[in-house]
């Protein structure tokens, strides 16, 4: 999915206004050439740096990671799209540059990374998807989805605004916490933990069957739990929301 950014200024008299938007999605990125590269990498921990792109990872058999990514977009009165792909060291800088008086950019990669590798996602504008890793993942965006599934590896997802979903979760222990957005999550298998928050969103859960250790708190909106309960089981689900329902029920 790509990540969309629009800045539009209007000068008249004194008058300077600017206006800022980004999202993803966008037609044209898609029809945009396919470009691919390589990069030789022998660590075992990986920083994906993503910045205005949406952002697509997965875990191949594969010796070194592989990009493809699609750019498109326009600046009046500046310069870009300009991409830049490359390896520092462990962290792998995806980015777009777009100024001038009026753009508009979009760009989108799809990472694989080689089997066995932790990875770590830092971006600042754009969707994040990840699926199929066993190892540990942890996700920040500031402004962005994440969408996550058949994991098996311990999750951490933080977005300061977008829903964060995932699927199929086999994963032993999973933390998300957005500031405005949706938390939708379904396990495959029984997790250990589940601590999730929002500050303005629902958080949906759906469980494997078992009795679980439930602490829910919600500031305004009802508060379900259709799952057996103890306090003294080692599966633990810890869900906050200042404004939102908090639904936590076994899958059929």
């Amino acid at each position: 999915m790509a990540a969309k950014t629009r800045t539009f200024l209007a000068l008249g008299g004194a008058v300077l206004v600017a206006l800022s938007v980004s999202g993803c999605g966008g037609a044209d990125v898609m029809d945009a050439p396919v470009e691919k590269k390589s990069f030789a990498f022998s660590g075992r921990t990986l920083t994906v740096a993503g910045h205005d792109s949406g952002l697509t990872l997965v875990p191949a058999d594969v010796q070194q990671i592989e990009v493809e990514r699609q750019v498109d977009g326009w600046a009046l009165l500046g310069s870009g799209p300009e991409p830049v792909w490359e390896l520092r060291g462990d962290t792998l800088d995806l980015k777009v540059k777009c100024s001038g008086i009026a753009t508009n950019c979009q760009a989108r990669h799809s990472v694989k990374v080689p089997r066995g590798v932790t990875v770590n996602v830092e971006s600042d504008n754009g969707r994040v998807e990840a699926a199929g890793f066993t190892t540990d993942m942890a996700v920040t965006t500031d402004n962005g989805e994440i969408a996550v599934k058949d994991m098996s590896g311990r999750l951490n997802l933080k977005t300061s605004n977008g829903e964060i979903v995932g699927e199929r979760l086999a994963a032993r222990s999973v933390t998300a916490r957005t500031d405005n957005g949706t938390v939708e999550m379904g396990f495959a298998a029984t997790p250990d933990l589940v601590d999730g928050g929002s500050d303005n969103g629902s958080i949906r859960l759906t469980l494997p069957k078992a009795t679980y250790k439930v602490d829910v708190e919600t500031g305004n909106g009802e508060a379900r739990v259709d799952v057996p309960k103890a306090e003294t089981s080692s599966h633990v689900v810890k869900l906050r929301t200042d404004n939102g329902e908090v639904t936590v029920r076994s899958a059929n």
